[in-house]
């Protein structure tokens, strides 16, 4: 999935106001396993409930304003490509494990094919970096790759740096210095409960998104951020809010 341009350019406040009433109203129907898309009555009782103004978003006879429109036009976005493509893109264990063996079996150009940290009989390869790696191999046919930096992304500029990430990320093309792009693997086929480390994940790539978003709004430097997730029950079953938060 790629980012929704007609979103891209909103101000801070636009995902203050999405985020509030996410948590607010809810970000599933209950019962019914589906991403909510909350009506312009429900978003006007939900702010009046939390205090805050509900005419900047729809008048006394609900009408919506510029705001409202488009805040019931991101969430109609939000959940039909949640609901209609991102949830049947997702894998479980044994369909990842076909398709990183079909892909391992056509393989052209070698790449990284790690383990995951797993012990005993979860103990396997790394079933979706490894599909990862082999369809950018594939793509960029064997070019130079950093499938696993190990330091910090650092931007340069006239020999000097201008800026070096917080985090070390999981890849960068070409490489860590310098890179067109950077990405974010999360796979978690045995996980049993939607826990911190999962949630940690997601805000820690907000944080590589937002430094990014800072160097290209002041240096004029565009560095493509991905984040790349999967296993079906993690994150479809247990953690469809931080899909939600994945798509902000």
């Amino acid at each position: 999935m790629v980012a929704n341009h007609q979103f891209q350019n909103q101000p801070k406040m636009f995902w203050a106001y999405v985020r509030t009433l996410s948590q607010h109203l809810g970000y599933t129907v209950r019962g019914k396993g589906q991403i909510k898309i909350p009506t312009l009555s429900e978003i006007r009782t939900g702010l009046k409930e939390l205090g805050l103004n509900p005419t900047r978003i729809a008048t006394a006879k609900e009408v919506p304003t510029p705001l409202g429109t488009e805040l019931g036009r991101y969430f109609e976005y939000r959940a039909e490509v949640l609901n209609t493509f991102v949830q049947h893109q997702l894998m479980d264990a044994n369909n990842a494990r076909k398709l990183f063996e079909e892909l391992q079996r056509k393989a052209v150009h070698a790449c990284p094919l790690p383990m995951n940290k797993q012990k005993g009989d979860k103990a396997k390869p790394a079933y979706f970096t490894g599909i990862v790696n082999m369809l950018i191999a594939n793509a960029t046919n064997g070019a130079e790759c950093n499938y696993s930096p190990m330091e910090l992304t650092t931007i340069t500029l006239g020999g000097a740096p201008i800026r070096t990430l917080s985090r070390r990320v999981d890849g960068a093309f070409p490489k860590v210095v310098n890179p067109v792009a950077v990405w974010e693997i999360k796979e978690y086929y045995y996980t049993t409960t939607f826990g911190s480390r999962i949630a940690d994940g997601v805000y820690e790539t907000l944080v590589d998104g937002m430094e990014l978003e800072e160097l290209r709004e002041n240096e004029h430097i565009d560095v493509k951020h991905y984040l790349m997730v999967d296993a079906y029950e993690t994150w479809w079953e247990m953690g469809r809010p931080y899909l939600c938060r994945m798509v902000e």
